[in-house]
C-alpha cells in the first residue's frame, strides 16, 4: 500500500492493492466530542484556541457571552425609530442589522457545537441577560405598550 500524506485522505476508507482490503487511514488524530463534556481543555470556533490555558477558556466563555448578549441586543434594537429616516435607509439599516445579527448567532451556534457545557451555559447567560435587558418589560419606560406595536427594528428570529 502506497503510503498518502495528503491531508484529504484523513479518517477515509482507502484501497490497500496488497490484500484486496480496506484500511483506515488515520494521517493525524483528531477528536469531535458528540455529547456535552466538561473542562476547559476544547476548541472554541478556531483551530487551537482556547487550547489547555485556563485563562484563554474563560476569556473564550466571555466572548461567547458577549456574542450571544449583543445578538439580542441587536434583535431589540430601535435605530430606525424615528419618522425622519427616509425609507431606503431604514431599509438599509434594517438589512445591515439583520445580517449582523444572523452572523452574530451563527457564531454562537457554532461555539456551541464545540459541545462543551461551559460554552452552553455562557451562550444561554448571554442570551438571558440580554433579553432581560433589551427584551424584558423590566426597563421598559412605556408599560402601557401595546403588543401589537414595533418594539424593535428587525423581526423575532425564529428557528
Amino acid at each position: 500500500m502506497e503510503k498518502l500524506n495528503d491531508d484529504h485522505t484523513h479518517g477515509m476508507m482507502m484501497h490497500n492493492s496488497s490484500d484486496d482490503g480496506m484500511t483506515l487511514m488515520n494521517h493525524r488524530k483528531m477528536m469531535m466530542h458528540m455529547t456535552f463534556f466538561w473542562g476547559s481543555n476544547t476548541q472554541i470556533l478556531f483551530s487551537g484556541w482556547p487550547g489547555t490555558r485556563t485563562g484563554m477558556y474563560v476569556l473564550a466563555l466571555i466572548a461567547v457571552f458577549m456574542l450571544a448578549f449583543m445578538v439580542e441586543g441587536i434583535s431589540h434594537s430601535r435605530l430606525t425609530k424615528s419618522g425622519s429616516i427616509h425609507h431606503v435607509t431604514a431599509g438599509l439599516v434594517q438589512t445591515l442589522l439583520h445580517a449582523l445579527r444572523v452572523g452574530l448567532a451563527y457564531l454562537v451556534m457554532l461555539a456551541i457545537m464545540s459541545f462543551n457545557g461551559g460554552v452552553f451555559l455562557a451562550a444561554v447567560a448571554g442570551h438571558s441577560l440580554g433579553f432581560f435587558l433589551f427584551g424584558s418589560r423590566v426597563f421598559n419606560k412605556n408599560p402601557t405598550t401595546v403588543p401589537a406595536a414595533k418594539t424593535s427594528d428587525l423581526t423575532p428570529m425564529s428557528c
